[in-house]
């Protein structure tokens, strides 16, 4: 009798199971949502990365919102202008042309240009080390602690430490933003590729006081500000910014910023090779022994 109840309790948890899931199957059908076509194509042309630099939930996320047009088709910042061109095709718009931006750090408070408070010894995170006494090591409460939390969340090896300051590789850089996001001090901000002039500080502080932290940090002095004949470059809060709508490149404000805190990379590089010439044509000269 006991066998024949069990049977009988089983079949009939058997019976409501086909019940429940046909009931299932068929609510599916009637409520489902239809997925727009256009989601997958898109997909398809993404680059996969699932960065989030888009402001979406990964690539599905971005996928979605341009096809349902929340998102522009230049809303990947990974896939840059050739993924554009190709949802630009499938939405049958024409993705506009814009300039690729890249990261950079606003800090050139090395080991060797910036003081120290005290040594650290804990763990390697800036967002960890920031939340001690004077917001980290580092003299300047503004610079960077070097500890490389931008560089492990950058999944395009875009970042290094470089003489305890993160340095980026533009040509890695996809700006995806999430380095920017990580940063504790608010030091990574963006440009466009092509400029090469860069202010390397973000100290809020008055002139005295970033001199005694760093060699090299803006004072202020809006020296950079009066030379430009652009009228792009303007001191806000105590530090040089660049309205990089206006910038030539020229680099007549790193020129002539007394502290160095603006670089041009274009021509620290002519710096460098003529430094290194000069150098070669030293070493290659005659001493005055020789001449003897």
């Amino acid at each position: 009798m006991e066998i024949i109840n069990v049977v009988t309790a089983i079949a009939s948890i058997s019976g409501l199971g086909v019940i429940f899931g046909a009931g299932l199957g068929y609510a599916s059908k009637i409520f489902a949502v239809e997925e727009d076509p256009k989601v997958g194509e898109i997909m398809s042309v993404l680059p996969g990365a699932n960065c989030g630099g888009c402001g979406y939930p990964g690539c599905s996320g971005c996928a979605t919102a341009i096809a349902e047009g929340k998102a522009p088709v230049n809303a990947c910042p990974v896939g840059g202008a050739k993924v554009a061109a190709k949802i630009g095709e499938i939405m049958g718009v024409e993705a506009s042309a814009t300039e690729p931006q890249v990261a950079f750090v606003k800090c050139n408070g090395t080991c060797s240009n910036a003081k120290s408070k005290y040594d650290y010894e804990g763990i390697s995170d800036c967002v960890f080390a920031s939340q001690l006494a004077g917001g980290g090591s580092k003299g300047c409460a503004y610079g960077c602690l070097g500890l490389g939390t931008c560089v492990n969340v950058c999944a395009f090896g875009a970042l290094s430490i470089v003489d305890g300051v993160a340095v980026v590789d533009e040509e890695k850089c996809v700006n995806c933003g999430k380095c920017a996001k990580a940063c504790p001090k608010g030091l990574i901000g963006f440009k466009p590729k092509s400029k090469k002039t860069a202010v390397r500080c973000n100290s809020k502080d008055a002139g005295k006081e970033v001199i005694a932290n760093c060699s090299t940090g803006c004072i202020g002095c809006k020296i950079c500000e009066k030379n430009c004949k652009f009228d792009a470059i303007h001191v806000e809060n105590n530090v040089a910014v660049i309205d990089y709508s206006k910038c030539k490149d020229c680099g007549l404000c790193a020129m002539k910023c007394p502290k160095h805190a603006i670089k041009n990379e274009r021509i620290e590089a002519m710096a460098a090779k003529k430094a290194a010439e000069e150098a070669a044509a030293k070493a290659a000269a005659p001493s005055d022994e020789n001449k003897a």
